[in-house]
């Protein structure tokens, strides 16, 4: 059978297998990324992963998130964190009637919010939900290095190479009250809070390679946290 929910036909779905769903963004990337990096990351990571997580699907990935942030840009198509949070619970509710366990692969930090208010409230129903983050270390926030590089190793046609540019390079931490005030575009005009230069494929099949890793080797402790993380 094929590792692909949308593939199986409903005789196939015995066992209640762990179902691992992609959650993306639609919002801009700067100049240089497409409008669906973050579902495209997500979906890169949750379809290299499930191949090594026995039984495992892979769910049709979930592509709109909260990107309030990033309404500034033409592109960006937000649900928000109620509507996020609502589609979250409703999934979990439904996907919990047939399969094991359920695992959200995040691609967006806008979406933390409904994730850490949707996947508690549907573990203390009894419904066996987490959630992982497509993090890396030290990476940039959006749009710079470590994304680019990500896209030029998952989608590299996608990459416009020729528009690459810095845009606000100041640690997050320290952008973080203004961000919430003006929101992206008034930070930095561009989009882009890092900086692409030096971004390559090798560096991103690294960057991948890591976060499927860890997703790989955190599936089987399936330690959640009090906010629906699963820890590894």
């Amino acid at each position: 059978m094929s590792h692909r929910l949308a593939d199986a036909t409903w005789p196939e779905l015995t066992g209640r297998p762990l179902v691992v769903v992609p959650l993306g963004a639609v919002e801009q990337h700067g100049p240089h990324l497409p409008l669906a990096t973050d579902a495209v990351v997500a979906t890169a990571v949750a379809e290299s992963a499930v191949p090594a997580l026995d039984g495992a699907l892979l769910a049709p990935t979930l592509a709109y998130g909260a990107s309030g942030e990033h309404e500034g840009f033409p592109g960006t198509v937000s649900i928000g964190t109620e509507a996020l949070s609502g589609l979250l619970v409703e999934y979990g509710r439904s996907a919990g009637r047939w399969a094991g366990r359920l695992l959200v692969v995040n691609g967006h930090g806008g979406n933390l919010d409904a994730l850490r208010t949707a996947v508690p409230l549907l573990r203390a129903e009894g419904r066996d939900v987490a959630w992982f983050p497509c993090g890396t270390p030290g990476g940039d926030a959006h749009a710079g290095r470590t994304e680019t590089s990500l896209m030029l190793h998952v989608e590299p046609t996608g990459v416009r190479k020729a528009r690459a540019a810095a845009g606000e390079t100041a640690p997050i931490g320290a952008l973080l009250p203004r961000l919430r005030a003006e929101g992206v575009r008034g930070v930095s005009p561009n989009g882009v809070l890092g900086d692409p230069a030096g971004a390559s494929a090798e560096e991103g099949a690294g960057l991948l390679a890591a976060m499927v890793e860890r997703l790989v080797a955190a599936v089987p402790a399936w330690r959640v946290d009090a906010t629906g993380r699963l820890l590894g």
